[in-house]
């Protein structure tokens, strides 16, 4: 397999910047020194993934996921470090050499890569059907043409044709090189079966004389295909999508959003429409921050994709009271997901397609603008009107709207929500309160067993507990075994934790005790951290951190990892350079990676409210020659104190006189040093204080 030269891979880590690269995923927003958002590797309502623009890390507190700006494709994208690497460069315009490889070569690469190696090379291929063929032009062009798309907006989203023959792909894509096989997974290729279910031998197209859409992820890679069929008789569906495979998972992908991340990020809104020509017709008209669910019901990975741009999100909804209804679920699961929406109407018999081109860019955009309504406000103004003045219909649009309200996670919002309702059906508020709260508690008791509604009540009686949090009666405490209790001993509890309030023993399981942390791996931990994070800074006039730790240190480290990166720190400074976190942090193994990131990265910083009211805390960094001299000292005390145990051991076994009195010199020696590093560390505890 081709290598991509160690320069060029240094030329990309340079010039690919963190933030850049992870802003094109999630939406940054900076706190303190460093940049926070909502993980993209799990989910979560709370920020807690940084970026450290000054390191070139990035590390999320809650999954633990960390690395940097290679590894961060590498996760986001599952994929290899040489594709991450290509992906950075041609982000950043630099070129990579490397040997010419066949399509096999690339094929070999991983299941993964080669899907997305031949999705991309089907997307090309429909793109030179619809510009460069007569049948691509008169058909799929006139189509295009027809739905006011220019040249530009088929470019931007390479919109492309399928030739209206069974096989014209899979005989295209074998005389490129490519395998049957990856044309199957990713469901360009169907195999055709016989009555029983049985591979007949043949394959044909799936796609086949219709208008093609690709569908990208966030980072711009082909991973499936909508398309559209112009026959106007065509007993298949209008609408045909590529099947779920490795690489696409319809319930988190939107389409467009690789085209309009930007536009979202910018603008602090997204727009949500319901097909591809609607995201089509709006990107040209210059509103460019729109995405589609291409006609799937909205999903929980949906949602979470734009939250990741921005907490703000209006549905665009055509005047079908029916389509409108049936979309009400979706809307509850965005408020649920913690975004604020709002909900745009059109006339009826119109879509966002059919009226942009009907009134133009501009009367559009002043339509989005003056008709834009809170969701709450606007499901209120829905369910009042169809409930006229049936009591009965009344009662029940009212919990309709409570039901929305329930899903909505802060509860300031929630309480401003329940004073709108109160006003718009004219019920006293309190009696509105009383009836969130009963639906809140049955919502509660249904989960019971499981894990309890995220949505409090409101207002008075909200403090009433839930059957899923109730308390239990706690089983009396079962004596512990001999055996019991010296295995809890061993793993660190003292005979005092074993006895509960009354002096009864408690149960003790190995998963409630942790084992004690072994010291000499922390003093080692510490010791590689202050490297990593301090090497350049100066302790005196003619010695650096760097300089003076691996001066210091005349034990070796008996910590593998430790060891490990204790040996690169001193291999930087022997070529010349200092360790650095934005190097290592790249390093080839993937534990060297996750232990930089958690050592460089810091959950908390020092708020600037301090030093605004003249509070001055001190930093590690006024503090290094104490940080460093106390980092030694508790290395070389916990190894002399090692050291000490073991001759303390050997006196257990029969020795003769010679050796005896060779192991009490050692022990006088070594607890001298022992009390000499106490003393230097202030650890010592005077005789009077005793």
């Amino acid at each position: 397999m081709a290598r991509i030269p160690k320069e060029t891979v240094d030329q990309i880590i340079h010039h690919a910047d963190i933030v850049e690269v992870v802003g094109d995923f999630v939406s940054l927003k900076r706190k303190g020194q460093n940049m926070w958002a909502c993980c993209p590797f799990h989910h979560e309502k709370s920020p807690s993934f940084s970026v450290a623009p000054a390191k070139g890390l990035y590390k999320c507190f809650g999954c633990g996921k960390a690395g940097g700006v290679v590894q961060f494709i590498m996760d986001i994208e599952g994929t290899s470090y040489v594709e991450a690497l290509k992906y950075l460069a041609k982000k950043y315009g630099i070129d990579v050499e490397e040997e010419e490889k066949t399509p096999e070569q690339q094929l070999a690469q991983n299941e993964k890569d080669s899907q997305y190696i031949v999705s991309s090379w089907a997307k090309d291929h429909y793109h030179r059907l619809l510009l460069n063929t007569d049948e691509g032009q008169g058909i799929g062009g006139s189509y295009l043409r027809q739905r006011g798309l220019n040249q530009t907006t088929i470019k931007t989203f390479e919109l492309g044709y399928s030739l209206d023959q069974w096989d014209d792909l899979l005989k295209s894509a074998e005389k490129a090189g490519f395998e049957r096989k990856y044309l199957e997974k990713t469901g360009l290729v169907i195999t055709k079966e016989d009555d029983q279910g049985q591979d007949t031998g043949r394959r044909y197209d799936r796609f086949r004389g219709r208008v093609m859409f690709p569908i990208h992820n966030v980072s711009g890679r082909v991973i499936g295909f909508g398309a559209r069929t112009l026959k106007p008789n065509d007993k298949t569906a209008k609408y045909l999508n590529s099947p779920e495979s490795e690489i696409y998972h319809k319930s988190d992908v939107l389409y467009g959003l690789y085209q309009g991340r930007q536009a979202i990020r910018t603008e602090e809104l997204c727009y949500l429409v319901e097909g591809y020509l609607d995201v089509l017709s709006l990107h040209q008209g210059g509103i460019k921050n729109v995405v589609a669910s291409s006609g799937t019901s909205l999903t929980d990975g949906q949602i979470r994709l734009i939250k990741r741009y921005t907490d703000n999100v209006t549905v665009l909804y055509d005047g079908d009271a029916a389509g409108i209804r049936a979309s009400l679920r979706g809307i509850d699961m965005l408020l649920e997901g913690g975004l604020n929406v709002r909900v745009v109407l059109f006339p009826d018999g119109d879509d966002p397609d059919s009226y942009i081109r009907k009134v133009g860019d501009q009367r559009f955009k002043d339509h989005l603008e003056n008709a834009s309504q809170d969701f709450i406000q606007f499901k209120t103004d829905l369910v009042s009107r169809e409930a006229a003045q049936d009591p009965v219909k009344k009662a029940e649009a009212i919990r309709e709207v409570l039901q929305s309200i329930s899903k909505v996670p802060d509860p300031i919002k929630r309480q401003v929500f329940l004073q709108q309702t109160s006003q718009a059906f004219s019920i006293d508020e309190q009696v509105l309160i009383s009836e969130y709260n009963k639906l809140v508690r049955n919502a509660s008791g249904k989960a019971a067993g499981g894990a309890s509604g995220s949505n409090s009540g409101v207002g008075a009686g909200s403090s009433a507990a839930s059957p899923a949090t109730a308390a239990t009666p706690r089983p009396a405490p079962r004596p512990m075994s001999p055996e019991e209790e010296a295995e809890a001993l061993m793993y660190g509890a003292s005979p005092e934790d074993l006895m509960g309030g009354g002096g009864d023993l408690l149960t003790i399981t190995k998963e409630d005790l942790e084992p004690v942390p072994d010291v000499l791996e922390q003093c080692e931990r510490e010791i590689v951290r202050l490297l990593l994070l301090y090497s350049p800074q100066p302790l005196a006039p003619d010695i650096s951190v760097a300089q003076y730790l691996l001066q210091q240190l005349d034990t070796p480290f008996k910590t593998g990892i430790y060891a490990d990166l204790l040996h690169l720190c001193q291999e930087e400074m022997n070529q010349g350079r200092w360790p650095e976190v934005r190097t290592l942090i790249q390093h080839g193994r993937s534990d060297i990676r996750a232990l930089v990131a958690e050592l460089a990265t810091e959950k908390y910083e020092l708020s600037p409210n301090w030093t605004t009211h003249q509070i001055y805390v001190p930093r590690e960094l006024d503090l290094l020659q104490t940080a460093c001299d106390n980092a030694i000292l508790r290395f070389n005390k916990v190894n002399v104190e090692r050291a000490l145990a073991e001759h303390m051991e050997a006196l257990r076994r029969p020795m003769d006189e010679a050796a005896l009195d060779e192991h009490l010199t050692n022990i006088r020696l070594l607890k001298q040093m022992d009390n000499q590093l106490a003393n230097l560390l202030g650890t010592v505890i005077p005789r009077a204080a005793m």
